[in-house]
């Protein structure tokens, strides 16, 4: 049970861009000192993986889920990617307190990746929630860029989102503004971001949410009417290595995947999900119907409900660039990349625009997303009253 054998996110590879710029990827990356933050999570510890191959001295992984860096301990210790004996060292500390300063400043670093972010649309249901996503995922990049000023890397990168192009929700928002951050730093040091598909199976995904549903034997339910690109876990830390290390300083970079015939709705993954694990889907009408069904009677059976998006920030489609920024698609492979013009923003002033929502008593998300347009004015935000979290 759980297998899904259709490699239905297999849609592009990198490994042709991987090999054509190995020597560039070992010079960049042999025998340095490395600092990945957010490094626990699917895309992160994928991350840490490909940057393991090309044999840095030391390697320190940060972040707040404590189980996380355990598990990929195991994960790297049982490999043969530590066999060679670089430095390794783990710790469970947030970004944004006093502890990652003493981190940060106890030695200079030659990489630093973040990847330390609030990725979920269902974070912005209401003031506390879109302020916690505000705080990591852009006074999270304020601070790191902050610290990277005083001892600058030769390469910064940080992970962005495909919505970011065009935000529809706050976190999508968020990470356009926190590209702007970076990239008013590219003339400072290097530095570069990517936007990428959804990481089939990751960590809170959808479709990690259909494997805990069937061991508990619970209905699974999603949109008949949202399509995604895919990539697998592999190739998000496959895309994360290349952006940090091709390209020039301020590059957006994104996988090169076909706006028409790479997007699989999320409808059609439920249903193959259910029968290559030998179930028969059954349509229910409702989160009521779905709940009610019979699992003991219908052993080889399976309840799935589909519904029409109708809950804020939901965009049905997914996209990696916008027609008015310059992109470029013929110098790799399997990646495009968007050349960014120069920014200037102030950091002290985006804090102190967000402190003034969050301390004031009276100011409600609606405030928040008027701060994040003063800054993303092509923030156009999708709000119905509804979050994720009222579904199943």
């Amino acid at each position: 049970m759980n297998q899904f054998k259709k490699d239905f996110y297999k849609k592009i590879s990198f490994q042709k861009d991987i090999s054509n710029n190995k020597n560039i990827l070992s010079n960049k990356i042999y025998n340095q000192n490395i600092l990945v933050i957010g490094g626990a999570g699917t895309i992160g510890s994928s991350y840490v993986k490909q940057i393991l191959k090309y044999k840095p001295s030391k390697i320190t992984v940060v972040d707040i889920n404590e189980n996380g860096l355990t598990e990929l301990t195991r994960d790297l210790r049982s490999s043969s990617l530590l066999d060679y004996n670089p430095e390794y060292i783990t710790y469970p500390v947030n970004l944004l307190s006093d502890t990652f300063d003493k981190i940060f400043n106890s030695e200079s670093w030659q990489v630093v990746a973040n990847f330390s972010a609030h990725k979920h649309v269902r974070s912005e249901k209401d003031k506390i929630s879109v302020e916690a996503l505000i705080k990591n995922n852009v006074y999270g990049a304020i601070k790191l860029l902050n610290l990277c000023q005083l001892n600058p890397p030769k390469n910064f990168f940080s992970v962005s989102t495909d919505k970011a192009a065009n935000p529809v929700n706050i976190m999508g928002a968020s990470k356009s503004l926190m590209e702007k951050l970076i990239l008013s730093k590219k003339n400072n040091f290097r530095v570069s971001t990517a936007r990428f598909a959804n990481v089939a199976f990751s960590n809170g995904s959808l479709l990690d949410g259909f494997i805990y549903r069937l061991n508990k034997k619970q209905p699974l339910s999603c949109p008949s009417d949202i399509k995604r690109f895919f990539v697998t876990p592999e190739q998000s830390g496959q895309i994360c290595l290349l952006a940090t290390f091709l390209g020039e300083t301020g590059n957006i970079f994104f996988p090169k995947l076909d706006f028409h015939k790479d997007q699989i709705y999320f409808k059609e993954i439920a249903l193959d999900f259910l029968i290559e694990n030998d179930f028969e889907p059954v349509l229910v009408q409702s989160e009521k119907e779905a709940k009610e069904f019979n699992f003991d009677k219908n052993p080889t059976k399976y309840p799935i409900y589909f519904f029409k998006t109708d809950t804020s920030g939901e965009k049905t489609y997914e996209e990696f660039y916008t027609e008015e920024e310059d992109y470029e698609i013929n110098t790799y492979d399997s990646l495009g990349f968007i050349n960014t013009p120069d920014i200037k923003i102030s950091f002290e002033d985006v804090e102190a625009d967000f402190e003034n929502v969050f301390y004031n008593h009276n100011s409600d998300k609606s405030d928040i997303v008027t701060i994040i347009k003063k800054y993303v004015p092509d923030f156009m935000h999708i709000e119905t009253g509804k979050h994720l979290d009222q579904k199943m």
